[in-house]
């Protein structure tokens, strides 16, 4: 049976309570509100029913819309809606960001056996592909070959494996000019942490397969971006690796040269997330992009600092980092700034070699999400201009919410591509 939904700034009839948000009658349903952070919650209250069919009937805006199909999203269950009419724009752009998000949301919920270095590096570019076919081009660099052409970062987190690890490189060039890109996007796409020899506690290792969040992400932000009419060049890298033990792993105590010369000892397997990155973004600072944006479930201290509801932006460029704030909240996706100096590049100091990957505590210490930023600072050119980084503490939720089921949440990927359309 389809439920029909509609909206009201009313309050609800007296027997469903003071306050209530929803009211049933026969076979509809009203959502006693107009804002859309209630619609979400009303719509994952809805779904918690075991109500699944849905029709939005009188009048509601793109918004609305948008947030009752975010709330009512399930990973268990197809749950079917009926848009109310929209304008023609508004129309396709609800249809955008409806295509990418459940892209975005079933990479992040897959199982990482299924989701193996090489196979997500392939889905992300067949996805962008499958936007722009005539437009993009793409190379998946694997295994020992990324030892050979200086991605030493990935191979190392992910030659503990069987399946090796992988590194996408891609390119959208809407008039095929081979101009260099307005914009590079980095993505981390960890498909399952251990931690390595670092390890996990079981519970902290359960929901390790949505550790590719940021490379999903940077790829839904250039989806939605194209589907938008993006007329400039952007390149895409997601450095994707599983961080297993063997005894062919990565170890504490292991000195890695990068191609810029830098030497970085492992003091934590755990940290993994910033070593693949490094690869990234030495390639998008080799593009010559003046834009560059990298997004990573990076680390465990964002989520401390600012909870499941905000992403966190870090950058030494002011300047990018207060417009990209002001545009994720023209797109209405909470992100918050956290610290990052030249000095938190030093935050993580090394015996035997220019720096350590993070601290040799747990988390990586007092300020642990800023001191991870500053690592990645070593490998940006000019000095941090232009470069954003993304930490993304609202990617996923362990269990379900008042707004979102467990699993993916796709949150960021409207800001990622509304910045590249000003790029």
């Amino acid at each position: 049976m389809t439920l029909d939904i509609y909206l009201s700034n009313d309050s609800a009839p007296e027997q469903w309570g003071e306050g209530a948000l929803l009211s049933f009658k026969d076979d509809s349903v009203t959502i006693h509100t107009q804002d859309p952070e209630l619609v979400q919650v009303a719509a994952r209250r809805l779904i918690t029913q075991g109500l699944s069919f849905f029709a939005l009937k009188g009048d509601w805006s793109l918004e609305q819309q948008w947030s009752f199909f975010q709330g009512a999203y399930e990973p268990k269950v197809d749950v079917q809606i009926d848009f109310a009419e929209l304008a023609e724009a508004e129309s396709s752009e609800l249809d955008a960001r409806i295509q990418v998000s459940r892209w975005m949301r079933s990479m992040v919920n897959e199982t990482p056996e299924v989701l193996a270095p090489e196979v997500l590096a392939q889905e992300a570019a067949q996805f962008v592909q499958s936007l722009a076919p005539d437009h993009v081009s793409y190379e998946i660099v694997a295994g020992e070959e990324l030892e050979q052409q200086g991605h030493i970062g990935t191979w190392e987190v992910g030659r503990g494996s069987k399946r090796p690890p992988a590194l996408l490189k891609l390119k959208y060039d809407p008039k095929g000019n081979g101009d260099k890109p307005a914009a590079a996007l980095v993505g981390k796409g960890i498909t399952f942490d251990s931690g390595g020899y670092s390890i996990k506690p079981s519970a902290g290792m359960l929901h390790m397969k949505a550790d590719m969040g940021g490379a999903a992400t940077v790829t839904g932000g250039l989806g939605l971006a194209i589907l938008r009419g993006l007329e400039n060049p952007v390149n895409l890298y997601l450095c994707c690796a599983e961080n297993l033990i063997s005894g062919h792993a990565y170890k504490l105590g292991d000195i890695l040269t990068y191609p810029n010369g830098l030497t970085v000892e492992i003091h934590n397997t755990d940290a993994e997330g910033r070593v693949v990155l490094a690869d990234g973004l030495l390639l998008a600072g080799e593009s010559g992009a003046d834009v560059i944006i990298d997004a990573a479930t990076l680390t465990g201290a964002a989520v401390t600092a600012l909870g499941s509801d905000y992403n966190a932006v870090f950058a030494l460029d002011q300047e990018a980092s207060s417009e990209y704030l002001d545009i994720a909240q023209e797109e209405q996706e909470k992100h918050w700034p956290l610290p990052l100096e030249p000095f938190h590049a030093h935050r993580c100091p090394s015996h035997f070699a220019d720096t350590a990957n993070s601290k040799a505590v747990k988390g990586g210490g007092p300020g642990g999400a800023s001191n991870a930023a500053g690592f990645l600072s070593r490998f940006v050119p000019n000095e941090g201009k232009g470069w954003l980084h993304i930490d993304l503490a609202s990617a996923y939720n362990d269990s379900p919410t008042p707004k979102w089921s467990a699993g993916g949440t796709g949150l960021g990927f409207r800001t990622i591509a509304a910045k590249l359309l000003r790029s």
